[in-house]
């Protein structure tokens, strides 16, 4: 889920509880957890509700000054239009900065995180990329996806979506352009020679 920034705040202090949005499906479900700018939230509960059943608490708990603001964020739309209210709560940060901080890898790490790589490269179908890829981020940090995708023989959104299971590791990091190893991914990448 995408929030602007000004909404940050009030996720992290627990102000704004809840998030209306006006999908044709749902993009969140109960339970499920996403990260935003550097935090984890949870999805208390996720179902449709007219727009004419909003009132003014819902605002605010939104994070909007009013309901005429959450209203016209949501473009307006007429009453009986269901729009999504999706329960929020702030889990912490962003367990996957935690993570990539995590340099001081032991053999036991290493042979870990060595067979979640594996299991990507045989996953894949395209064959071994997952090495190749750190090592491509490591040697053209901030460089766009494009580029780095066709250093890599793939599609970009297909790169793209390999670098995010990196991530996920907590091997890399994602710049305003393109990504650089975490220090996680640069002692992973030295321990593999």
């Amino acid at each position: 889920m995408l929030f602007s920034a000004d909404a940050w705040p009030g996720l992290a202090d627990g102000s704004i509880t809840v998030t209306f949005r006006t999908w044709a499906r749902p993009q969140a479900k109960a339970g499920g957890r996403y990260r935003v700018a550097g935090m984890l939230l949870e999805a208390t509960d996720v179902l449709q509700v007219p727009a004419g059943s909003l009132t003014t608490a819902d605002a605010h708990a939104a994070g909007e000054p009013d309901l005429a603001a959450l209203l016209g964020r949501l473009g307006s739309p007429p009453a009986d239009r269901l729009v999504w209210r999706v329960g929020l709560r702030y889990v912490g940060p962003d367990d996957r900065i935690e993570r990539r901080e995590h340099d001081r890898l032991s053999d036991d790490d290493i042979v870990r995180l060595r067979a979640r790589l594996d299991r990507f490269d045989r996953s894949s179908g395209a064959g071994p990329w997952a090495v190749r890829t750190l090592q491509l981020i490591d040697k053209y940090p901030g460089v766009v996806s494009s580029a780095l995708a066709r250093h890599a023989g793939q599609e970009r959104p297909v790169f793209k979506l390999n670098v995010r299971k990196l991530k996920e590791l907590g091997l890399t990091e994602s710049l305003g352009t393109g990504y650089r190893l975490s220090p996680r991914g640069d002692a992973l990448l030295r321990s593999l020679g």
